[in-house]
């Protein structure tokens, strides 16, 4: 369960084990753009022992910058020229983009190389 959480960015806020019963009940944020499907893959994760409960809490700003760009020597150096490290607020506004309709930016074709064709003319 908290391999599930950990792959969409939520984080745990507290666990409790109930008096009584063999229940334990875990609190944990996830943000809403990784919510869909989730459900399912935590019941599958967990066999079916684990049943969600998704509840709107709050509104939280990711303080990542969606276009950003490696500008400074030294951002090249550690981030390369195409700085193509996962960034998770370009991510979800894709995400967010392309479940609207609206138009994404994004390369069709990754490695476009001519085709040949290996058959010999007679």
């Amino acid at each position: 369960m908290y391999a599930v959480l950990g792959r969409r960015h939520g984080r745990v806020l507290h666990g409790d084990m109930q008096e009584g019963s063999a229940t334990f009940t875990v609190t944990a944020v996830l943000p809403v753009v990784e919510s869909f499907s989730f459900a399912p893959e935590i019941r599958k994760q967990t066999s079916g022992m684990a049943s969600p409960q998704l509840v709107f809490s709050h509104w939280e700003v990711i303080d990542l910058d969606p276009f950003w760009v490696p500008s400074t020597e030294e951002e090249y150096l550690l981030y390369g020229e195409k700085a193509d490290s996962d960034n998770r607020a370009r991510k979800y506004m894709d995400a967010v983009r392309r479940r609207k309709g609206l138009a994404v930016e994004e390369k069709l074709v990754e490695f476009a190389e001519k085709q040949r064709t290996l058959s010999k003319k007679k």
